[in-house]
């Protein structure tokens, strides 16, 4: 999976298409703070052979897939399209999709709540289309598909793998100091380790600051006057 999502995401340096996406622009459009430059990946349609004479398989449809949790390739337990607020997306379509037929699957998705955007930036998509499709290879246990499409967005949701994965293992273990010797015996100093987890403390404010920004400011243009 991983692999077709990253042949999807340099699709454009090998082959022409309608709306290419080039490497560099991912990194613009998709990093709007230094920091937060974390992403939310998923690709759709990810069925098996057995299923695929059951799926449509439309634009519409597998656009829709890759913005469901099920799709992604970051484990949410309880993402929200409503209260897990996108700061840039871009999907990437294969095959021929026709850019009037993405940019109204795009409004579709908008205007049924189906993702939603921090205040600050209400349209940030972008749309790559190429109109080769996905290579096919031998023993995949994927049903081919003649149009696929990756996401990457910049979700505020993945604060949470910090919080309640790795942060609250780090915390359970460097609270024992367990394997804190074999790092000290290779050169590093033990202050390292507070200042690591202070920064991915940092991290998370960070991105809690991108949703309650907007509100904080009014909050504080009331106040002046």
């Amino acid at each position: 999976v991983i692999a077709k999502v990253i042949s999807s995401m340099t699709a454009s340096l090998r082959f022409d298409g309608e709306l290419n996406v080039d490497l560099g622009e991912f990194q613009t459009n998709l990093v709007p703070f230094p920091r937060l430059h974390f992403m939310t990946t998923a690709l759709a349609p990810v069925i098996s052979k057995k299923k695929a004479g059951h799926e449509a398989q439309t634009v519409r449809e597998i656009t829709d897939h890759a913005f469901q949790p099920a799709n992604m390739l970051v484990k949410y337990a309880d993402f929200d399209p409503v209260e897990d607020k996108y700061m840039a997306i871009s999907i990437n379509y294969r095959g021929k999709i026709m850019s009037k037929e993405a940019n109204a699957t795009v409004q579709w998705l908008k205007q049924n709540n189906k993702i939603s955007f921090v205040e600050w930036c209400p349209t940030g998509f972008k749309i790559g289309l190429n109109a080769v499709p996905a290579a096919l290879v031998g023993g995949d246990l994927m049903a081919p598909a003649n149009q696929n499409v990756t996401m990457i967005g910049n979700n505020v949701a993945v604060s949470r793998v910090f919080t309640e994965r790795i942060n609250k293992k780090y915390d359970m273990m460097y609270g024992q100091r367990a394997f804190v010797h074999w790092y000290v015996g290779e050169g590093m100093e033990e202050g390292e380790f507070s200042e690591a987890r202070e920064d991915l403390g940092f991290l998370e404010k960070d991105y809690l600051d991108v949703v309650t920004e907007q509100a904080s400011d009014e909050v504080g243009g009331d106040e002046e006057f």
